[in-house]
């Protein structure tokens, strides 16, 4: 009796995991968008896990985010990006498109509060964050000890009027350069960031802060709300760009405040608000 090698899969062993990349377009609104892309990526042997889209009207501006399966691909990328490029042109649309096959690397931006440094780094250590965190910079020592604890370089960039152009070109030149970073998270830094570093970084830059702005613009936003009698607080996570804290909003959060609620209690609240706006918004970026 010959015997001949068994290739049938051991019903216990682990099924080949999924390869998943993230299409993201966005153009002129028009008929026959998603049907396009559904028949490309089929067509490749793709199979689509989710698809988000959205269209704004006044704009006639047409948004997707298509999270899709590549396992079973019968070609290769060079030929789908071929086709995502080709449709694109006849939609005049453009894309972005990132196979996941290597974790991002980000940046954190701080000064002398801690609270969103701490919640980043202790949600990144717990596996809840899948990227790199490469490099932590700001503009005070303070926060050293904080780095230190999780092993992650640490920069101190003064910063003064005189140095403020050198000393974006020298973060600029660390972020670029040496980390080759791919977003960078301004977790309550204190300073405000030139045009050039925000292009830099076309909404790879967010922002995370109180929502008070701009009622109250400038130092202590929770004393004159409290003073005011504000019944809600919360924080905001924005794209930063030219225009400070101008920048398109990507996430809020609130509570609800009572006359009970004196101005640590406003400052507590809103502190737990911004933490979980900058680890909402981060994880979110990181899934493309």
């Amino acid at each position: 009796m010959s015997s001949s090698a068994n290739t049938a899969r051991d019903p216990e062993e682990e099924p080949e995991p999924s390869k998943i990349a993230v299409l993201r377009i966005h153009g002129p609104d028009r008929k026959g968008i998603v049907a396009a892309f559904s028949q490309l990526l089929y067509g490749h042997g793709c199979g689509i896990v989710t698809a988000e889209q959205s269209t704004d009207r006044a704009a006639n501006l047409f948004f997707q985010r298509i999270v899709f399966d590549y396992s079973s691909m019968h070609t290769d990328r060079i030929a789908i990006e071929f086709g995502i490029k080709e449709v694109c042109e006849r939609f005049k649309m453009t894309n972005l498109l990132d196979w996941r096959d290597s974790k991002k690397r980000i940046a954190i931006m701080v000064s002398k509060y801690d609270h969103c440094l701490w919640e980043l780094l202790l949600r990144h250590r717990a596996g809840e964050l899948d990227c790199d965190i490469s490099v932590i910079i700001s503009n005070h020592e303070d926060l050293r000890p904080v780095a230190d604890t999780f092993d992650i370089p640490y920069h101190v960039f003064k910063v003064t009027k005189d140095t403020k152009k050198q000393v974006e070109e020298d973060e600029l030149k660390m972020l670029k350069v040496d980390h080759n970073v791919d977003l960078v998270i301004l977790a309550r830094y204190m300073q405000i960031i030139s045009d050039v570093f925000c292009n830099a970084f076309n909404h790879k830059v967010i922002n995370i802060h109180h929502s008070f702005l701009p009622a109250f613009v400038g130092g202590k936003p929770y004393h004159r709300a409290h003073e005011r009698g504000v019944k809600l607080i919360g924080a905001t996570a924005h794209y930063a760009t030219a225009d400070l804290d101008e920048g398109p909003i990507i996430e809020q959060d609130i509570t609800r405040i009572s006359h009970r609620n004196e101005v640590n209690d406003l400052i507590r609240k809103g502190r737990l608000l911004e933490k979980k706006c900058a680890c909402d918004r981060c994880e979110s970026s990181l899934g493309g």
